[in-house]
């Protein structure tokens, strides 16, 4: 009797100090997640299975798209507890702290340095990975922030007999009030790509202030390129850099 609880006693402890593991790694509240997620992915309690007291663990939350933080049965995506403009859901995309609007400390909010390309998780100025890809069967542009889908707007695109240009460009040039010598108008935040005559711009503007295409987003109606609408055009021109990728599909 004495060898076998000694033996129990020596498992016991084996175990013990091995410590409960999830995915292969520590998890000391034993809920599911392991403590290097919990501390660096979801920001939850690792030494509390149920962060948010609600009776579900973190585990659960998590895999059923719920917030972990939040004793209200909501979404990870319609949760924004610290109110920086980034849902908890884009809140674990970008590695950022949920339960602070400002995760780098850098006195701007998550969710605005998120929105212009910054990484909200580190400072020094720090980028994210910015794209834009352009689906021409759906007559949408997409903004990507680390291949995420942060934007999408409805563009109108070359007609068939002139068409846009499928394949992989870049941004490499950005001129506010563009204007066309081919066409006699105005291309307001232009963004050059490098493939002759071909850019990303606002519906269009004839000398006379007549605006061209303002009921033609969401139909192939341009000359090659691809045109915004008014606030869309503003907001991509703002928000992409020279040497921006973009996809054309």
């Amino acid at each position: 009797m004495k060898i076998l609880n000694f033996t129990f006693c020596f498992i016991f402890l084996f175990f013990a100090s091995a410590g409960v593991r999830a995915n292969g790694l520590p998890d000391a509240d034993r809920d599911g997640v392991p403590d290097k997620d919990e501390l660096e992915l979801y920001y939850t309690d690792m030494n509390n299975p149920d962060t948010d007291g609600d009776g579900y663990s973190d585990f659960e939350e998590i895999n059923r798209g719920f917030s972990p933080h939040n004793p209200e049965p909501v979404k990870l995506i319609d949760s924004d507890l610290d109110e920086d403009g980034l849902s908890d859901a884009w809140e674990i995309k970008f590695k950022t702290n949920p339960n602070n609007p400002d995760t780098d400390g850098d006195g701007f909010k998550d969710g605005e340095e998120a929105d212009y390309g910054f990484d909200p998780a580190r400072g020094d100025g720090a980028r994210l990975d910015v794209s834009l890809k352009i689906n021409l069967d759906a007559q949408t542009l997409d903004y990507l922030l680390n291949s995420y889908v942060w934007r999408s707007f409805p563009i109108s695109s070359g007609k068939a007999s002139t068409p846009t240009p499928t394949g992989e460009f870049k941004v490499v040039n950005k001129i506010e009030k563009a204007w066309s010598r081919t066409y006699g108008l105005w291309m307001p935040y232009w963004l050059g790509l490098n493939v002759s005559g071909i850019g990303i711009h606002e519906l269009p503007i004839w000398p006379s202030g007549y605006r061209e295409g303002e009921n033609h987003l969401g139909t192939p109606v341009s000359h090659g390129c691809i045109r915004l609408g008014l606030d869309a055009a503003s907001y991509v021109y703002n928000r992409i850099p020279v040497a921006t990728s973009v996809l054309i599909h």
